[in-house]
């Protein structure tokens, strides 16, 4: 098989009614390491929106349960991915989803906006750190397939476009970046999770290296210190590096889905998706607010 083969295959393919299966192609077969990271980005990013970041750290889920709360969504994901979304499996999946963050008072435009970092962030990583850009029919197959998982989610207003997304990403984080203690320690918990996977020793250079590849907005709402121009540099050439090596290899021949990815470390005997996820936690502001999902797994209206 050739290396561009299957990228003139999605090429073939309609981003609109083949959305999820171009989807699937790129995230397991093209880019399944880079799209992994995008993810983990995506969902960091949102920390440091106060109103997100600080209910995280109200419910501990991601201070004290930071590796099941990593792998349960990761596999929550994953299962619509590789199954679809009207499988039995993606089903479940989409109404684990409603059902975590229907028992807590989250405003539509924190869920719209935590939507658009699924969309965005996975083409600005690819762009700047992959073996080959995003193709356009990459680029609208992702923007249809969030764009479905958000209708499922009964998220409101969504974009219609992966311009628009952008456009809404931008403007929500210029808007409500912002410091808040709970969402520091989230975003500690988080980076002190992504060291513990790699040996101790090399903890330090690791957290400098994972900062290096944040943006200044982000690192101001954290309050880090950023690292040095020289420091960012070589650790942003270094991940450069990587994808032009991987354009170098045969293509992929089987999927790699994140249910595969070694970072995924709290099922060692396997799960069951419906158990995945978090709980209501007494006492938590704004749990529980309980709403009823239709036997698709979408979200009641």
């Amino acid at each position: 098989m050739r290396r561009f083969e299957r990228l003139e295959q999605i090429r073939r393919m309609d981003p609109y009614e083949d959305a999820s299966e171009i989807y699937r192609l790129t995230a397991a077969y093209e880019f399944p390491w880079d799209v992994t990271r995008a993810l983990e980005l995506a969902l960091y990013r949102t920390y440091a929106v106060p109103a997100i970041g600080g209910l995280l750290a109200r419910t501990a889920e991601l201070t004290d349960r930071t590796q099941k709360r990593y792998d349960d969504t990761s596999l929550l994901l994953d299962a619509i991915v590789e199954h679809g979304f009207d499988s039995e499996r993606g089903r479940t999946a989409v109404r684990r989803v409603n059902q975590m963050h229907r028992s807590y008072d989250i405003s539509n435009d924190d869920m719209r906006y935590v939507l658009a970092t699924f969309v965005v962030m996975p083409k600005r990583w690819i762009d700047a750190y992959g073996w080959r850009r995003l193709s356009r029919h990459e680029v609208i197959a992702a923007t249809v397939h969030y764009r479905t998982l958000g209708r499922r989610m009964g998220i409101k207003d969504l974009p219609e476009s992966y311009e628009e997304f952008e456009a809404c990403l931008d403007a929500y984080e210029a808007a409500h970046f912002g410091w808040d203690e709970g969402g520091r320690r989230v975003s500690d918990a988080t980076l002190d999770l992504m060291v513990s996977w790699y040996p101790r020793p090399l903890a330090p250079v690791l957290r400098t290296a994972l900062l290096a590849l944040l943006d200044e907005p982000l690192l101001e709402a954290f309050r880090y210190t950023p690292p040095g121009p020289v420091t960012r540099a070589l650790v942003r050439r270094a991940v450069r590096a990587r994808g032009r090596a991987v354009r170098l290899l045969p293509p992929r021949r089987a999927p790699h889905y994140a249910r595969q990815n070694w970072e995924i470390k709290g099922y060692p005997d396997g799960y069951v998706l419906e158990e995945l996820g978090t709980r209501p936690v007494p006492g938590v502001r704004g749990c529980p607010v309980r709403h009823a999902d239709n036997a698709d797994g979408s979200a009641a209206q």
